[in-house]
């Protein structure tokens, strides 16, 4: 077998035919493998636009990074021509081994997205010998391209949430698809306005069939799913619902607290750790804590109130009762609440009274953000795993390569191309 052809066979890529290699005396690690494009009609890298005509016949050197042999960094090297498309004018013909612009070949971006989905930054630059921000645009190139183009067109039920990709208040909106359980979705924001995007992406026709959105309380995508989707039932997660009161009663806490140091310091130290006491389920007290709520309890005041008022509503939640009685609960909790003259319970009555539909419906219906929340757990390890992010796009790119409608397809699991 000639040498030529043996390249051929292992470098797999299609329509290429190797002309030379070679070992470059500077540097003792790279492999340098010289092809020629065998098609006749020259590709827009941007459309469908396909034509035999050159635009002239000065070839255009270009270069790109393949799968490694194995001490080797292998680098194809050819040739190309230029076209002149009607729509984007004159540019380098594309290639069916890379993704337009491109310095890697498929396979090799296929193997380094795949990577950045079940390990560290160090490990994938150590073993594919590139920088993280190169990784960084790889998943941008391999999840705009893998990313299922249906996704969006069978939505019915949906989740809405942000979760911070970086300090200082730098969000991702994103969609969840309830049945599918991926997010098919993603934006840099967590305004009303990026979801606004969203909806335009979507289209009418499709918005129309959405029938339930689930979110938090926050107003800004209420605002957006109104506007857009007026239809769809939103469905708000018991669990934000929860959490509110709980910081309702932490406020309470610390306003007795505050009072206690100023009039009787003894006392205010004998209730240290009652924030831990105060906040956690009665069932997984430590013998210290549960102490503490006994003596929280044989003092009374308004911090006792707070807390049965907290409990009561947790109750509510505890998945034993039907869609009726909880809806009678939360009625009497609200006129309970708004009655006793705590300010941050009365403050949280209200919030709850302008959320009880919401609340009511995911109870009914069995559709929350829980299963979002689980997703977004998966988003902040693959954060916290990549040490941070320089742009958004980066972010989002490696959060839908991990958890969108992705299939991961490595170079040894592709059919063989034929390469003569």
């Amino acid at each position: 077998m000639r040498a030529t052809t043996l390249l051929n066979r292992l470098l797999d890529l299609p329509a290429i035919a190797v002309s030379g290699v070679s070992l470059p005396a500077g540097d003792p690690n790279l492999m340098i493998v010289d092809v020629t494009v065998r098609r006749r009609k020259l590709s827009c890298p941007h459309c469908d636009y396909r034509t035999r005509a050159r635009y002239d016949t000065r070839p255009v050197p270009t270069w790109w990074r393949h799968l490694d042999f194995g001490r080797y960094r292998v680098e194809i090297r050819a040739g190309l021509r230029r076209l002149h498309c009607p729509t984007h004018g004159v540019l380098v013909e594309a290639v069916p081994f890379a993704r337009p612009g491109a310095r890697f070949t498929r396979d090799f971006d296929d193997l380094a997205g795949y990577l950045a989905t079940r390990t560290d930054k160090t490990t994938i630059c150590r073993f594919l010998r590139i920088d993280w921000d190169t990784v960084g645009r790889i998943c941008q190139r391999v999840s705009a391209e893998g990313l299922d183009p249906d996704r969006l067109s069978t939505l019915v039920e949906i989740g809405v949430d942000e979760i911070s990709w970086r300090k200082h208040h730098k969000y991702l909106t994103l969609v969840t698809d309830h049945r599918t359980k991926k997010i098919v979705w993603g934006k840099a924001g967590k305004s009303a306005a990026t979801l606004d995007e969203f909806f335009t992406e979507l289209g009418t026709e499709q918005a129309a069939a959405l029938e339930t959105v689930s979110m938090d309380m926050g107003p800004a995508y209420a605002k957006s799913v109104t506007e857009h989707a007026p239809h769809a039932t939103i469905a708000i997660d018991p669990f934000h619902a929860v959490k509110l009161i709980g910081e309702a009663l932490d406020t309470e806490r610390r306003t007795v607290w505050n009072e206690l140091r100023a009039t009787d310091p003894a006392a205010a130290r004998k209730f240290k750790g009652a924030r831990w006491a105060l906040q956690k389920n009665p069932d997984n007290l430590t013998d210290e804590q549960a102490g503490t709520l006994r003596k929280l309890k044989r003092r009374g005041g308004d911090l006792w109130r707070a807390y049965t008022l907290k409990e009561a509503f947790r109750a509510i939640f505890a998945g034993d009762l039907t869609p009726d009685t909880v809806t009678e609960l939360i009625d009497r909790w609200i006129s309970k609440a708004s009655r006793s003259r705590l300010p941050a319970f009365v403050k949280a009555a209200k919030t709850i009274r302008k959320n009880r539909d919401g609340i009511l419906t995911a109870i009914r219906t069995g559709i929350n953000n829980g299963r979002v929340e689980g997703l977004n757990s998966q988003v902040r390890v693959i954060i916290a795993r990549a040490r941070g992010f320089h742009s958004a796009e980066a972010a989002l790119g490696l959060v839908t390569l991990t958890c969108g409608p992705i299939t991961h397809t490595l170079p040894h699991e592709k059919p063989k191309v034929r390469t003569g």
